[in-house]
């Protein structure tokens, strides 16, 4: 099979996937990307470049569809380029976030195209914008919302076949659009992200941190430590969590970044969240670690009393799906894309996302109450063996794509003749002379994982020494950065 991947940066969701089929053999793969030292053996990679910024005098709801028309430019001249040199794929995937597949079709017209759907922004109630009481939508930010859109719509226009991880996510799209769009649970790697018996009976060291087996942990996970991941109400839930738990630590892992809406005039919220709770709280037993390995992040997770997952109605994060893998005792808001990983008092439990006293509540039982922690453990791990195994997954990802060609109305043969008759025409596309590239860990929440696997891919995943916050890189689909919000004063919570 030929494969054509269009991902900004490579390899973006598509790792696994590209992984697999490396592995497999006899398949052909290309991946058209901006320039990054990401590698993955067996992988040919076309680089493209944007000519220039947005326009800056451009209206502000523009300036996304600028950017990706120019992004749809660099990659259908690529893609040109590659079809010139005989390389005609059977399918192409790409993310449509960015607009790198508005023109693909152009190049290609008689071959498939899966696109990616991440995420379709609201103005109504119900998704992430305004959802916070705290932080009001200004009314200048409404038609930005809409704006942002664009691509999206283009895309949703465009020939071709849609994907989208989750039901939620299929949901924020037009009703009349849905159709098109397939949901493709994305899996996890259940042998590396699994429960460790033996971690609670031993000494856990994050650098300088050190937790015994004697005291309790409680953990929290996000890209960069925000409101859209519900940093701000974990923080108001610990001065009671520590009050009553006086074993009890906590080792909060991310960045001082903003990743999704408005940006901070000044400072970040760990440090607001400190002044704001300034006097409450036993900061010898809260540890900021910032970002980790993901051999770290995997030891935190396995030895967690109590891990914290909260967001927005927006996309869930990739390290919810691991912290079931490895068994976690789960608190998650109880919103819609919470509700579709973890059921209350099945494989966790869910609290309002606004009411720290509940998120507080729910951190505090899972402390105290052993079996019932046992008893969730149990199931969450199950639950993730059920519906995120990754076998099953890219099994389910390879009959998608083999009936999308099947399918395909303009394919007069069915996938092997297609694939034969292409191969027996094509001319293989050269691949480039070798030059020095260091291997840089593929950027995810907050947590680093290289790209090429070692000799076992079970313990391939060793991040660098040293994480900083340009590595971390995922897709960046939350509303457009406008001036910030007025923030409502809000009375301290009881402790």
């Amino acid at each position: 099979m030929k494969y054509l991947f269009i991902h900004q940066n490579f390899p973006g969701q598509y790792l696994h996937l590209v992984r697999h089929l490396v592995r497999q053999g006899g398949n052909e793969i290309v991946f058209i990307s901006e320039d990054n030292a990401n590698v993955i053996p067996g992988v040919r990679r076309v680089r493209y470049r944007v000519p220039r910024t947005a326009t800056e005098t451009a209206h502000p709801g523009v300036r996304d569809l600028d950017i990706g028309l120019m992004r749809a430019d660099a990659v259908a001249k690529a893609a040109q380029t590659l079809k010139n040199l005989g390389f005609v794929p059977d399918i192409i995937l790409g993310h449509h976030g960015w607009g790198e597949l508005l023109n693909i079709q152009d190049v290609y017209p008689n071959v498939p195209v899966l696109g990616y759907f991440e995420f379709y922004y609201h103005t109504e109630p119900g998704f992430d914008v305004d959802f916070d009481p705290e932080f009001p939508m200004a009314p200048e930010v409404i038609p930005l919302v809409r704006t942002k859109n664009a691509v999206n719509l283009l895309a949703l226009t465009n020939p071709g076949y849609g994907q989208t991880p989750t039901e939620f996510q299929k949901s924020t799209y037009p009703r009349w659009a849905q159709d098109t769009i397939t949901v493709l649970r994305e899996g996890v790697d259940l042998e590396l992200c699994r429960p460790d018996p033996k971690a609670a009976k031993k000494t856990l060291k994050v650098g300088d941190v050190r937790i015994t087996p004697k005291q309790k942990l409680v953990t929290y996970v996000a890209r960069d430590l925000e409101p859209y991941r519900g940093f701000h109400e974990f923080m108001r839930a610990l001065p009671r969590v520590l009050d009553e738990q006086p074993d009890a630590h906590v080792v909060v892992v991310g960045g001082d970044g903003v990743s999704y809406g408005a940006r901070l005039a000044s400072g970040c919220w760990r440090e607001i969240m400190l002044e704001e709770l300034k006097g409450r709280l036993d900061l010898s037993r809260i540890h900021f670690v910032g970002k980790v390995s993901y051999e770290t992040f995997r030891a935190l997770l396995q030895r967690s009393d109590a891990h914290v997952y909260l967001t927005y109605p927006f996309v869930a994060s990739w390290s919810l799906r691991e912290a079931m893998a490895m068994g976690c005792a789960l608190v998650g808001s109880a919103t819609a894309p919470v509700e579709e990983f973890i059921k209350h008092g099945e494989t966790g439990l869910l609290a309002p996302f606004t009411e720290p006293e509940r998120i507080a509540d729910a951190i505090l039982e899972l402390l105290t109450n052993k079996p019932l922690a046992k008893r969730l453990r149990l199931a969450v791990r199950q639950e993730a063996e059920r519906s995120l195994c990754m076998a099953s997954y890219l099994a389910d990802y390879e009959k998608l794509i083999a009936r999308l060609i099947k399918d395909h109305p303009t394919t007069e043969a069915t996938p092997e003749k297609a694939e034969s008759k292409a191969r027996s025409t094509a001319v293989p596309v050269s691949a480039p002379k070798p030059r020095k590239v260091r291997k840089a860990p593929v950027k995810t929440n907050g947590v680093a994982e290289p790209v090429a696997p070692a000799k076992a891919p079970a313990r391939s995943r060793i991040a660098p020494k040293k994480v900083t916050p340009s590595q971390v890189a995922v897709s960046k689909t939350a509303v457009p950065k406008p001036a910030a919000r007025t923030r409502k004063k809000r009375p301290p919570s009881a402790s």
